[in-house]
């Protein structure tokens, strides 16, 4: 058995089950879930190990949530009855710590329509960072960025090794068998998710007009894009054509089975009646998806400049959305009537907030970058520029350092969250 490799999230999850008395931990299919959970949980049931036990949760919940605490639930939603019955059982024990809940799909809305406000804490594991995969050097911590001072590193990966890295992407299966086909493993994971995870949603699909949107959101990940564009780009040949209203529909249900995330626009006050745009980008929970909905291999991408940036962007994205949720961050980006647009924003729930560009290298590329984030941090209000907490532009290059004008350039391979 594969030693387990320890997770940014599982500090998280310890903390929760001293406050909560359940804590749900939702992600991707085969992100981990289940083996981090185990690692906090002191007795285990999993309801995808045998129907009857579905409907031993459905009809004898107390059953099933008998046994030393924390309580691993994994599935849980194959019974979403379990929603009300573990509530109830926090409610009666009145103590933190007494479940963890894992999912790979969140259920409908009225599955848990009666609230665990006070009584649950949601948590997202998503694929691993580079620094959870090991292939950080760890030199600079994403807290530094944060504060004022220096930062320092040099080495990691070039950029040929990131390309490797955005096509095998952060799935533990690959880590664990290296010599697994990552284009293999990946292209079934999305035929699996288009013929059999989206009914955990109560969904129904077109496996062909499913696997055309994919390819048409990786062609626009890390992107502003409408639905009318997504339905116009996507491939159908003779099977038809795809509809803005069937588009916005399957993004709700990858979303609800953790396949893609949207990246909200940051809404700050401005200095000046500046129009912002508030249109959403677009990642899969992965680039490897990405990729593997192209069909695109390292060398590929190599050759494909363009691409290979817009999906360095999104391994970014996921990495910075890991390290953010340790400080309870959202990821957002911004862009103005103007054409100003600065890739992310991390938002902290203290009011401090820090920008990012995101650029594969060249100095003429980072020099841009930082101008754009210095005329954001003059744009926005007094009161805004006040709580800045950081300029940051991530590279895919082998330094990291503190610029003379404040701005922070750091390689993507140098960050840790510890």
């Amino acid at each position: 058995m594969a030693e387990y490799r320890e997770r940014v999230i599982d500090k998280q999850i310890a903390a929760a089950l001293s406050t909560f008395g359940a804590v749900i931990l939702e992600g991707p299919r085969a992100v981990g879930k289940t083996t981090t959970a185990l690692q906090h949980a002191a007795s285990s049931v999993r309801l995808d190990s045998s129907p009857d036990l579905v409907t031993l949760a459905e009809t004898s919940p107390d059953t099933v949530l008998a046994g030393e605490t924390p309580r691993l639930v994994d599935e849980w939603q194959l019974a979403p009855t379990l929603w009300n019955a573990v509530r109830h059982a926090v409610d009666v024990r009145h103590e933190a710590g007494q479940f963890v809940l894992t999912g790979s799909a969140t259920p409908s809305d009225d599955a848990t329509r009666h609230s665990g406000a006070g009584r649950f804490r949601r948590l997202t594991l998503r694929p691993m960072t580079l620094s959870e995969s090991g292939e950080s050097t760890g030199a600079v911590l994403f807290s530094d960025l944060l504060q004022p001072g220096a930062i320092a590193g040099l080495g990691g990966p070039d950029v040929e090794e990131y390309a490797r890295l955005i096509v095998r992407g952060g799935w533990p299966a690959l880590l664990e068998r290296p010599g697994r086909s990552a284009t293999d493993y990946l292209s079934a994971y999305l035929d699996d998710v288009s013929r059999t995870d989206l009914a955990l949603v109560d969904t129904r699909v077109d496996p062909i007009r499913m696997r055309a949107l994919m390819r048409a959101l990786a062609r626009n990940v890390s992107t502003e894009v409408a639905a009318a564009r997504l339905a116009t780009e996507a491939e159908l040949g003779d099977a038809g054509s795809l509809s803005a209203q069937t588009v916005r529909k399957y993004l709700d249900a990858l979303t609800r089975v953790k396949v893609v995330e949207e990246q909200p626009a940051w809404a700050p006050h401005l200095r000046s009646a500046t129009r912002l745009r508030v249109s959403p980008t677009w990642h899969f929970i992965d680039p490897s998806l990405a990729a593997a909905a192209l069909g695109a291999s390292p060398r590929a991408l190599i050759d494909d400049p363009a691409t290979l940036g817009f999906l360095f962007e999104s391994l970014v994205i996921r990495d910075l959305r890991v390290y953010a949720d340790t400080l309870g961050g959202a990821v957002l980006h911004y862009r103005d009537g103007e054409g100003l647009e600065v890739d992310a924003i991390v938002d902290l729930p203290d009011g401090r907030w820090a920008a990012f560009e995101i650029k594969l290298g060249g100095q003429a590329n980072i020099d841009a970058a930082s101008a754009s984030l210095r005329k954001l941090a003059a744009r926005v209000s007094e009161q805004r520029a006040a709580s800045l907490a950081g300029l940051v532009v991530v590279t895919a290059g082998k330094t990291s350092l503190t610029r003379p004008d404040g701005v922070k350039v750091v390689s993507l391979g140098h960050l840790t969250a510890a």
